[in-house]
Order: structure tokens, then sequence, then C-alpha cells
């Protein structure tokens, strides 16, 4: 009995677990988690030291100026660098609907199949072992869709950090009022709460419909 359930759980998890071939990141989805990481990058690199910018032949003549590496450009050429592969840390947890199906640490459906494997429970997926935690398909078709939309909008995300983001965050700066201008938002909302009786994150999708404005520059 117990190993019929396992057959069945199994065939449930595997099912789940492979990309639908036809499940593609959207735009939204895409501009939603560049953001994201643009923002947290942007924590990371904040040093509150001053740098020297421009260049002199001769210093008696013309000094370097001092400028907030938090105000530099030199800080978000070092954010973008990075930002695309940032997201191949993703994952796809297939158990989640919408734009909550890729987010960072083992999904639910991996960590089932690896505690199957270590009981001694024989599962097939198709790839060797080591390379269950490579980023998949989908992931990479992310990282894809990320490079683009930078190569894009550099200039929209260099304008934001110059003049806007002390006022405005990037997702509704970026995706709101540029990208998704004409376009679904919804996933924007999606976000994850924190089950306080079980401890677990449980998912939760604030797609509260809006009253529509006649105003466009949402």
């Amino acid at each position: 009995m117990i190993s019929m359930k396992i057959f069945f759980l199994l065939v449930l998890i595997e099912t789940c677990y492979f990309d639908d071939p036809n499940r593609l990141p959207t735009r939204c989805e895409t501009c939603k988690y560049l953001s994201n990481e643009i923002a947290e990058s942007l924590l990371k690199h904040n040093s509150a030291e001053l740098i020297e910018t421009g260049y002199s032949i001769d210093e008696r003549l013309d000094r370097k100026k001092a400028k907030k590496y938090q105000d530099s450009e030199i800080r978000l050429i070092e954010v973008m660098e990075e930002v695309c592969e940032r997201i191949l840390e993703y994952n796809v947890h297939a158990e989640r609907s919408g734009s909550l199906r890729y987010s960072k640490g083992e999904s639910q459906t991996m960590s089932t199949l690896k505690n199957l494997k270590n009981r001694g429970v024989k599962v097939e997926l198709g790839i060797p072992y080591d390379l269950w935690d490579t980023p998949s398909a989908e992931i990479t078709q992310l990282k894809k869709y990320c490079d683009q939309m930078v190569e894009l909008y550099e200039e929209e995300i260099e304008n934001w950090y110059k003049n806007e983001r002390n006022n405005v965050t990037l997702t509704e700066y970026l995706c709101e009022r540029i990208i998704l201008k004409n376009d679904d938002k919804s996933c924007l909302k999606e976000k994850f709460v924190e089950n306080k009786e079980t401890g677990e994150k449980n998912e939760k999708s604030k797609n509260r419909k809006e009253k529509k404005s006649d105003k466009n520059d949402l």
C-alpha cells in the first residue's frame, strides 16, 4: 500500500516538475524580477564612501572631484553587470501559480524528490542527479528576457537611478509606467505571506482589481 502511494506521488511530482514547453516567462514577470533584483543589488552596493571621479594629467591644474559612491554611475554599472546573472539563482516552483512560480531557494517539489531519493526510492527525471540543481530551461529563458529588457530600457533605468529613485520604486517607474503601461500588470501584485500558524510560506495572490482610472499614466 505504501509503495503504491509513493508511486502515485512520484507520478504527480514528475508531472509538475518538468517545465511546461508552452510556459514562457511573461513581460510582467520579467520586469518584476528585473526591478526586484536591481533594488536588492543597490542595497548591497550601498557604501557611504566618497570616490574620486574624472581624470587629470596635472593634479596641480585640475583636482579630481569627490562624489558619494551611492550617487555615482559606478554603482549603477556594478549593479547592472550582475543583475540578470542573479536570475539564474531562481528555481521553478511548479506547485505555485503565476509569477510566484519563480523564486530563489529550493522548491517543495524538488525537496520532496530529494527526500524520496535519500530514502532509497528510485526517482527518474531524465537527467543525472548532479544536474538536478542546474537552472532549468524556463529559468534560462527568464534570464534571456532579462538581458533583452535591460538592453532595450537601459536609458530609462539610468534616468530612474539619477532622477527618480528617491521618489518612486523602480517597479512602478519602469514596469507600471513604461513597459507595462498598456499591458497586464497583475503579476506585480502577487506576493507570498507567511502562515504564522504553521510557520510555512503560503501563496497569497493580491490581485484585487482596482477601479479603472481615466488616466493612462499608471
